[in-house]
């Protein structure tokens, strides 16, 4: 029900490429958001989903975020978790035209689940390097076999607890975070929390997306706290994910745009 009432309201104060009066949103908007055509990586991907859809398997789940609306439980079917925790074709597909489109050369991912994002996001540019963090051994095997599966070999896991994880290893990254991906935790303090972490290490170009920022009031206030934060030049809250731009030269702005 809460998601139903957000999404009336994006609904009623959201609007398309009719009136955007920002080149650089028209531009994502047009070539990027609302892009129909496909790519040769899609193909590969998808298949590798219809296989986790249909797995036998199960496995121990480890959650260390604000668990799922589903009310899965510790012991969950992989085939589950592909249906209901995995990004959806289309959002993901979305990413992929994002890293597409930026070329980003260090693209981090809070929250690999079993891989299916973080393979759109590894083979937009195979130059890049994605670091990708999961918390649970177990479905970071899985996602280790799709890794392996679609020979992608510019991805780094990163295990464990990602409060833990995520501080020591953006110290060792030794280059700026051009492209971030915030999936780990859908709360509000350790959504702000990685947010400042990552901060430090971007440039004026990066990209920070944020999924699922009307999954809930909690996640609503984050969003609300980073589109307020002085370094947020301009956003984009396009329903399901909130893009973020640091961006100088231009004054604050923010759109709602229907994907």
């Amino acid at each position: 029900m809460f998601q139903l009432l957000a999404y009336l309201r994006f609904w009623l104060r959201s609007g398309n490429a009719h009136g955007l009066h920002s080149p650089f949103v028209f531009g994502l908007y047009t070539s990027v958001v609302r892009h129909t055509g496909s790519y040769k990586a899609y193909a590969a991907i998808e298949a590798r989903r219809q296989q986790l859809l249909g797995s036998p398997a199960s496995i121990s789940v480890t959650d260390f975020g604000a668990g799922s609306h589903t009310g899965a439980g510790q012991q969950r079917r992989v085939a589950d978790i592909a249906r209901t925790a995995a990004k959806p074709r289309p959002l993901a597909q979305l990413l992929f035209r994002l890293v597409n489109y930026f070329r980003p050369a260090t693209i981090l991912e809070l929250g690999t689940s079993l891989g299916l994002t973080t393979a759109y996001l590894a083979s937009a540019d195979s130059r890049s390097r994605v670091v990708t963090f999961e918390g649970c051994p177990n479905v970071t095997a899985v996602a280790s076999e799709t890794f392996a599966e679609l020979q992608l070999r510019n991805i780094d896991v990163i295990e464990g607890n990602i409060d833990h994880t995520l501080a020591p290893a953006l110290a060792a990254l030794n280059r700026p975070v051009d492209f971030a991906f915030f999936d780990g935790n859908h709360r509000y303090e350790p959504t702000l929390r990685y947010f400042e972490q990552c901060l430090a290490h971007r440039t004026e170009n990066s990209v920070f997306v944020f999924d699922d920022i009307h999954w809930s009031a909690e996640m609503e206030r984050a969003w609300e706290a980073i589109k307020a934060h002085p370094e947020v030049m301009l956003t984009v809250d396009l329903f399901y994910i909130g893009l973020v731009f640091f961006r100088k030269n231009q004054p604050k702005q923010h759109f709602w745009l229907r994907p």
